[in-house]
């Protein structure tokens, strides 16, 4: 290695002897040329290449949509706290409370709330959260009910379509023909008005009472604790004031029926708790239900638990899009 440092030093001083026209370099460039030779690295240190981007790199101060989705954020609001007061719980929500045994567990910002109550020497507790409201997708959703705008649309299409004169559809119609190639449609205005009517008779067009929006299901967990007795957990939905038993089960250890730890979790797993609900005996069933129902699990309560999901979500809604609209702002 040293005798081929010492050659590589000797040929510039050989043939700057040999063409003494040639320039001789500096000391400086000497020097750096052993460096680079000595430290290859900084040569491959420095690109060769031009940067990707050529312009300067400039730090925007403010975003520029931020103050378009504070107006938006702030519009929502507005629209949202117009629809619903989400500060006070409506009355119909208070007075179950006010009435029943059951308190209430709900805190802020979380989507879980509990029903606790004690039945002689039972503790219960019923736990449902929002996520059930949010979670539904848009089969669901059609399935609870239609919007009335659309059903207006499409019962005047039907009543167009449908309604023809010489058929069982022309009763109080003026323009009652009777042709042999078919009927004709009748239109609105060749109704007969009641009072003109030879009969006077009046056929009542109205639907009677207006149907009642059907709710969303709602999942609730009960569990019935007995000290040193174990506990049974029951699977319930709650829709329409009706209680639908899901599934029943039986741990010798509370603990297990709400495992929230992962060997909790793992101890129960091959555990037998019970067969599916559907497949007990129909009497059995029915007792489970009043059984239930004996403990205040009844129509009051699947009433109340798909309103208060609806009400929360809403205050939690609001809050979500102050607490969005702060951040953008600040």
């Amino acid at each position: 290695m040293i005798s081929l440092r010492c050659i590589g030093r000797s040929v510039p001083r050989q043939i700057s002897g040999a063409i003494p026209h040639l320039p001789r370099r500096t000391l400086s460039t000497v020097r750096k040329s052993s460096l680079l030779q000595q430290q290859p690295w900084r040569g491959a240190s420095r690109p060769s290449y031009l940067a990707f981007s050529t312009s300067q790199h400039v730090r925007e101060q403010e975003g520029q949509v931020d103050p378009e989705l504070s107006a938006k954020l702030e519009s929502e609001l507005s629209v949202e706290r117009d629809t619903r007061d989400a500060d006070t719980l409506p009355s119909q929500l208070q007075g179950f409370l006010d009435n029943s045994p059951f308190k209430l567990e709900d805190k802020a910002g979380q989507e879980e709330v509990a029903l606790t109550r004690k039945f002689g020497d039972e503790s219960i507790r019923i736990t449902f959260s929002i996520a059930d409201l949010n979670n539904m997708d848009q089969d669901d959703a059609d399935q609870l009910g239609e919007d009335p705008a659309l059903s207006d649309e499409e019962a005047a299409d039907a009543a167009a379509t449908n309604v023809q004169s010489g058929g069982g559809n022309t009763k109080g119609s003026i323009n009652q023909g009777r042709t042999k190639g078919g009927n004709f449609a009748v239109a609105p205005e060749d109704s007969i008005a009641p009072s003109d009517r030879a009969d006077g008779s009046y056929e009542d067009t109205s639907s009677g009472e207006a149907e009642q929006e059907p709710s969303f299901p709602a999942r609730l967990n009960v569990l019935i604790a007995k000290a040193g007795k174990g506990a049974l957990q029951l699977e319930v939905t709650a829709q329409d004031g009706e209680v639908l038993i899901e599934n029943v089960y039986y741990f010798k250890k509370p603990e297990l029926a709400d495992a929230k730890t992962a060997e909790l979790d793992w101890s129960r797993r091959n555990l037998y708790t019970g067969p599916p609900f559907g497949n007990l005996d129909e009497d059995l069933q029915i007792l489970l239900e009043r059984y239930l129902s004996e403990r205040g699990i009844d129509t009051a309560l699947a009433l109340f638990v798909p309103e208060y999901i609806d009400w929360k979500e809403q205050r939690e809604y609001i809050t979500w899009l102050s607490n969005v609209k702060t951040f953008v702002d600040a």
